[in-house]
């Protein structure tokens, strides 16, 4: 289940698993996750990118995708999977909103 915005109000549903298709390459994506998910010290063990806080845990998982080709173009793209767990709805949503900022590029 993917983390989606709501028609009209701009806020994120957030559930506790999801996942994303990003067009990033791995080293793209190493190199944006440490400003992405704070000041805490996390795990990156092959595709596998994790940090306990307490009662709190998050996983984060790249697998990667196909390039996507249009034209000319080729765009690198990795399937990106969340777990987020004890997290409280309202802590689920500041957490991917703060993620998705430092992933955000340009265009809008």
């Amino acid at each position: 289940m993917a983390a989606r915005v709501s028609e009209g109000v701009g806020q994120i549903c957030a559930p506790s698993q999801f996942s994303w298709d990003m067009s990033i390459t791995r080293a793209e994506f190493e190199r944006s996750l440490a400003d992405a998910v704070g000041d805490v010290h996390y795990v990156s063990a092959g595709n596998v990118y994790s940090c306990a806080l307490g009662a709190r845990a998050w996983r984060i998982e790249l697998e990667p995708l196909p390039d996507r080709v249009i034209a000319l173009l080729r765009l690198p793209r990795h399937r990106v999977s969340f777990c987020l767990e004890g997290y409280s709805a309202d802590e689920r949503e500041a957490w991917i909103a703060r993620f998705l900022r430092y992933f955000q590029r340009g265009g809008g």
